[in-house]
Parts: structure tokens; sequence; C-alpha cells
């Protein structure tokens, strides 16, 4: 029978400290239930490149400027074309604006064909994305790629005069979930000296008993806590101690108001992060510029039109994305399904305006708030090739579902019935073929703070 990977596999490098620093988050007297268990599977000579690669990232400057692309953009064009087979497929390399855009449909029609051809595929893992648009995607990573977010989020902590410090025998990061159902682990980072790092979920089921939650934290004190708005809500709540360094929240919008309560709360900075899992980090709000500045110098952004032609700056389009640091997943002017516009603070490109994915709940029959990330686990199982689900001001919930799609439409009512906690749901069939944002609410308090 396959046990699956044990933790030399997991930790390759890992010594006494870091097996001492796993026990620790996993056996603590307050710890939650981890149901999952990751690793960072990486290699001592991967992290001695992580070393390097942190310090490049820390000081590079961006080659660009709106309407000015990059030195390196022709050399990255020719090389997608020629070792990634979906472009490949589309023919000769032309001009750059005239290359047709690629959005969230074509990865998810075949994610294989935009993996490079040199890619090895012993050590690419694969992972599912959810988020508040868009239909999940099974994206293709590394042990490298992941590891390097750390160096991104270390330029945007650089920007508000945090350097991490955390190493031996200490929490870096704690991640903060807040849904019914969350992939919760304990891991080590080789690159911090096996500081700690914990996915932890905020939601009350997943502790032997609520106040653990704030326990755990201040027994831990990770360097850095990281979340969306939703689990940052209900860090508020919380009973603890504990003051961060810093706190960064990724994925989602996150509203002035709850930054400024989490400021206030927890007296350190709160860094809004424009992260998204197609491309990593790429930008932090940095309110002296009044925008969110590109953390990526070998990320080239456009700003296009509903045609695919590049607005020159200060007009507001799709936010488009050209390069990267996932070998696995070059991205040729990929639109994000984002808007904004772009502008410059300093040296530094920056997007001004950012639209992005908001975070949204849902109240339950029983009065409680829940996850759309829920919502999401709820219907995966289900073929629909989108829906919308709406919640209006009187508490009741709207499933929107294709008319050609009808057949699977009594499933999907029972599986999120049954989520909502017996909340009632009706069915609406939709005939447009147009893009649906899919989770939408008129309650303000789904919405977040």
């Amino acid at each position: 029978m396959n046990q699956g990977p044990h933790d030399g596999e997991r930790y390759p490098t890992l010594s006494e400290a870091g097996r001492a620093m796993l026990h620790r988050m996993r056996e603590h007297p307050a710890a939650p239930r981890y149901r999952n268990q990751s690793g960072n599977r990486l290699l001592a000579e991967e992290v001695e490149q992580l070393h390097a690669y942190e310090r490049e990232i820390l000081q590079a400057k961006f080659q660009w400027q709106p309407g000015a692309p990059p030195p390196w953009l022709d050399a990255f064009v020719a090389n997608v074309h020629a070792q990634v087979p979906y472009f490949r497929a589309r023919g000769p390399e032309m001009d750059f604006a005239q290359i047709a855009p690629t959005q969230r449909a074509d990865l998810a029609a075949d994610i294989a064909q935009f993996v490079p051809d040199p890619v090895p595929l012993q050590r690419m893992m694969n992972f599912r994305t959810t988020g508040t648009t868009g239909h999940p995607l099974v994206l293709p990573s590394h042990p490298l790629v992941a590891a390097r977010y750390l160096a991104h989020h270390k330029r945007a902590l650089a920007r508000f005069g945090v350097c991490l410090q955390h190493g031996r025998g200490q929490m870096g990061v704690m991640l903060l979930g807040m849904q019914q159902r969350c992939f919760t682990y304990v891991s080590v980072t080789p690159t911090m000296d096996e500081s700690g790092l914990a996915k932890i979920n905020l939601y009350p089921d997943e502790w032997r008993h609520p106040d653990d939650r704030g326990t755990y934290i201040d027994a831990l004190q990770p360097e850095v806590i990281a979340g969306d708005p939703i689990s940052f809500a209900t860090l508020l709540t919380l009973d603890l101690s504990h003051r961060p360094r810093a706190l960064l929240s990724v994925s989602m919008a996150l509203s002035v108001g709850l930054r400024q309560a989490l400021e206030q709360r927890f007296e350190c900075p709160v860094l809004d992060i424009y992260s998204m899992n197609e491309a990593g980090p790429l930008a932090v709000y940095d309110p002296a510029c009044g925008g969110h500045v590109l953390l990526q110098p070998g990320m080239y952004v456009e700003v296009l039109d509903d045609d695919g032609a590049a607005l020159p700056m200060g007009q507001v389009g799709e936010i488009t994305l050209t390069g990267g640091f996932n070998f696995c997943l070059p991205l040729l002017r990929y639109r994000t399904g984002d808007q904004g516009a772009l502008a410059m603070c300093g040296d530094t490109p920056m997007i001004v305006g950012l639209q992005g994915r908001r975070p949204v709940r849902y109240r339950t029959a029983a009065g409680r708030w829940i996850n759309n990330i829920d919502l999401t686990h709820a219907l995966a199982g289900i073929p629909l090739s989108r829906f919308r689900v709406h919640q209006a001001a009187d508490g009741s919930v709207r499933l929107h579902v294709p008319t050609a799609e009808a057949g699977h439409a009594a499933q999907s009512q029972a599986a999120l019935q049954t989520t909502l906690e017996g909340l009632s749901v009706q069915v609406v069939l939709m005939d447009a073929e147009d893009k649906v944002l899919q989770y939408t609410t008129d309650l303000i308090e789904g919405l977040g703070a």
C-alpha cells in the first residue's frame, strides 16, 4: 500500500532543529486539527539558489515603463513560441502588440499545452486553485517556484521597513484561512534557517475549543501573519496579545476600513498584496504612492481594452501579464480579469484604481457567515460550465445556472442548501454566454469590513 511521502521527502534538508519545530507546531496542546501534510521539498543546492534569487529580487530595478517594454521582452516571446505547445501551434511569432491575449478559460481548457517542453516533469507540482471569480484551475508549479514567493514578499515588506529575522526554533509565517474546508499543514522554511510555517483554519470546528485559536497564535508568536480579508476579520475577534511585525493580505481586495482596524489592533504594517495563483505576488499597495506598486521586475504589465489593444498610462482597462517567475507556466499577454490603470511611483510602475477580486461572505440559515470558497467546494464536483450565486438583502439566495445545464440544477441546489445550513436556494436559468461574476451579495456585511 502506498503510504505517500514521508518527512524525508517533504523536507529533504530537515535538521533536528527543524524536526523539533514541526513537532512543536503539530503537538502543541492548543494546536488545531491539521488536515493535510505538505513540505518545501527543496534540495540543498536549490536552497542556495534561492538565497541568490532573494538577493537579486531585493535589489532588482524595473527596466520598463508603461508604453516602453523591457529589453528582455523579445527574447522571452521567442522562447515561449519555441517551447510552449499552445503558442507554437498558433503559428509564427508576430509583433508583440498583435499577439492575441490569453485568459483563464484557455488555461482551464488544457493546462498541459502551456507547460514549456524543457520543464522536467519529475518534480513538477500541480495544485488546484479556487477564487471569487472564474472556475477552479489546475496549475503547474515546482518546489523552487513555490519558494520564490518569499523573495517577492520580502521585497514588499522592505518597502515598509520590515526585514524578516525569525529563524531556527522560531515561527516565521502563519497563513490563515476561514473556511468550512481548508488545506492545513505545517512546514519549515530552509532559507530562513528552518523557521516554522503553518497554514491554519480559524473556522471554530477545526479546534478542540474556539479559544485555542488565540492561545495557539500567542504561543507560537509568528513574525508575519498572512491571510485574506475574511480570515483577518475573524482574527480581529480573537482574544490574543501577540503582535506580529507585519500582516500580509493576499488573494482578495482589502478595504481601507479593515486595514485601518488591523493596523490599530496589531500596531504593525498591514500590506495589501495583489496576488494570484497564476502569477504569484504582483504588487503591494503603498499609500504614499496612491497605488499598488509592482513587485516582479520580470513581469511586464499592460492594460488592455476589450479588443486587446494596449491603453496608455492613466487609462483603465484589463490588467494583462507577460513573464513571471513560474518557469512551468510562462505568461504571454494573460488577461487577469482585474481592472486598473498604469502609473509610475518614482522609477517603479504601479497599478492605480485596482478593482480586483473582492471577498464575499454568505449568511447561512443559522445566522453564521461562510466564505465563498466554501460554495466553490460545494459545487466543485458538479460539471457546471459557469454559475452565479447571489444573496439578496433579505438573505435569500439564488443560484444561476445555464439553461443548457438545467439537468445539474437539482444537485447543485441541494449542495448549496447543505453548505448554507438548510437555507432555501432558488434556481434561476440563464441563457447569456457572457462571463459572469460568480459571487455577489446585497448584504453589506457580506462584503467584509
